[in-house]
């Protein structure tokens, strides 16, 4: 679940409908990224966070701290 993405949703005041909408991409793509069931590709990672008003490379920002701690963790 990306929470964060969640909670720039809810500041921005929409829905994943409206979010995704805005956009320009589908609901269901929107969702399935914001739940962290899927990736967006860097074009979409763009799209999403020009509508919510981010920098769009949190998306993979935060995906290497996660790999780099899921490596501490197994150590």
């Amino acid at each position: 679940m990306r929470e964060w993405l969640k909670t720039k949703r809810l500041e921005a005041g929409l829905t994943q409908e409206e979010a995704a909408k805005k956009a320009g991409i589908a609901r269901t793509t929107y969702a399935m990224i914001e739940q962290g069931e899927r990736d967006p590709s860097v074009s979409v990672a763009a799209k999403i966070a020009g509508a919510l008003k981010f920098k769009w490379t949190i998306f993979f920002d935060n995906k290497v701290h996660e790999t780099r701690n899921e490596k501490r963790s197994a150590v």
